[in-house]
């Protein structure tokens, strides 16, 4: 799964539109449409979806020895 299709479907989940998070992020409502389609978003800009959403956003690799380096909005 691409993590635009996470987008959308947390967008869903949440009952919040694409143009209403494209405001918020200062974009136009094509510009992240476009985002969506290219699969393009940043780590930045995940982050600040999640926290418009008020959900959790996690990132992260595990290494052999179980360290856990991550990102995470929370």
């Amino acid at each position: 799964m691409k993590t635009s299709d996470l987008v959308v479907r947390t967008l869903k989940k949440e009952n919040v539109t694409q143009k209403y998070i494209a405001m918020k992020l200062g974009k136009s409502p094509q510009s992240f449409c476009k985002k969506l389609k290219r699969d393009s978003l940043t780590t930045d800009e995940l982050l600040r979806i999640a926290d418009i959403l008020d959900v959790t956003f996690e990132q992260a690799f595990i290494t052999k020895d179980g360290t856990r380096i991550e990102i995470s909005n929370k």
